[in-house]
């Protein structure tokens, strides 16, 4: 249930699921993180529907995330915002275009394979125009557009994990954990599926990118199939509603450097980042919807809120000593401390959290 949103917060958090299958274990633990983290802060919590890849949504999705939400104690400020009212994005795509920030690519995946999985910037030097793939309709149909990148990635520090570099990795000289180390991390993205797949937030995962160096590759914010990519969309989001934290998953790490370069080209204030560890059942095997996690079970509130805090490292809490779930919150709220947060890539959850189905949620 929304509540009124103040004028002028000084932390806008954000939980952004993607309405293509129910909340798990994992998910839930993004919420109630980003959740906590924001109420600590006296900040505002909003909640947005990352739907902005129709195809991949479910009917009804969004209603069932939303009654998690609700039935946990975790109630957001403000409307929930929805992507594919995306007027603004257009807009925006069409004054990039029209200041030559952005362009028209015609390479194929082939052609990007071909060059080692990056694109070479040819299409960039082409200089096809907005008017010119109208005027030539048949030979450019199922364009892509870019934005350019021009500068560099840079390091940044995660709230929770510490100083990053610009590749993503966690720099050992600002370890506070034995645990925190760059080996930890590339272990799990050995294991890591490498399909091209978004992660439950909607945001792209770490197979969907090259190694990142200190000069990006120009990235792709309208797809050849018309739709918006989620890097584009997801900046102009924050922006728009004013978001200065994010409080998400490890497995998204590696790929922030890039997605802080992209909100500084698009003249987008970079959030403040958090990254938690994902829950997994087998190393480098997180809960996901794609890997059909079992969905969160409303009946048993007090539980699943006292495993995430747990999982978070924030002490002992015990269900049968609250008489409901904004009992529990409340007193989580106050205790919450982010250097309590396992600084690890994941955590190996319980096996009946993920039994695999054979059939979709």
């Amino acid at each position: 249930m929304p509540s009124k949103i103040d004028s002028s917060p000084l932390y806008v958090g954000r939980f952004a699921p993607s309405p293509s299958g129910q909340l798990h274990f994992g998910s839930l633990v993004t919420a109630l993180a980003s959740y906590l983290d924001a109420r600590h802060f006296n900040g505002q919590w909003l909640v947005r529907m990352e739907d902005i890849d129709a195809p991949r949504c479910l009917p009804g999705v969004d209603s069932d995330i939303l009654h998690t939400l609700e039935c946990h104690g975790l109630h957001w400020d403000g409307p929930v915002l929805y992507q594919q009212q995306h007027a603004r994005y257009q807009a925006k795509l069409d004054s990039l275009l029209a200041d030559n920030s952005a362009y028209f690519c015609a390479c194929t995946r082939k052609q990007i394979k071909a060059n080692g999985g990056h694109d070479n910037h040819y299409c960039r030097e082409l200089g096809l125009t907005a008017q010119a793939v109208s005027e030539s309709a048949p030979n450019t149909r199922g364009l892509a557009i870019r934005l350019k990148l021009d500068c560099h990635l840079s390091a940044f520090d995660d709230g929770i994990m510490g100083r990053v570099d610009k590749t993503g990795a966690i720099s050992k000289a600002h370890s506070t954990s034995a645990d925190l180390t760059s080996s930890s991390f590339a272990e799990a993205e050995q294991h890591r599926d490498k399909s091209n797949s978004r992660s439950d937030d909607g945001s792209i995962s770490a197979g969907e990118v090259s190694p990142l160096s200190a000069a990006p590759e120009d990235v792709v914010i309208k797809r050849s199939d018309g739709l918006f990519a989620y890097n584009f969309v997801v900046a102009l989001d924050d922006e728009y509603q004013g978001v200065t934290d994010i409080i998400r998953g490890s497995d998204l790490l590696n790929v922030t450097p890039l997605q802080r370069a992209i909100y500084r080209s698009l003249g987008c204030n970079v959030p403040q980042y958090g990254h938690i560890p994902v829950a997994a059942v087998t190393p480098g095997r997180k809960l996901s919807k794609q890997n059909h996690a079992a969905p969160i079970n409303n009946k048993n509130v007090l539980e699943n809120i006292v495993n995430g805090l747990s999982f978070l490292g924030q002490g002992d809490y015990h269900a049968n000593e609250f008489e409901n779930a904004a009992q529990l919150l409340t007193m989580a709220i106050s205790r919450w401390d982010r250097k309590l947060v396992p600084k690890i890539a994941e955590i190996i959850v319980s096996e009946h959290e993920s039994t695999y189905y054979s059939h979709p949620l």
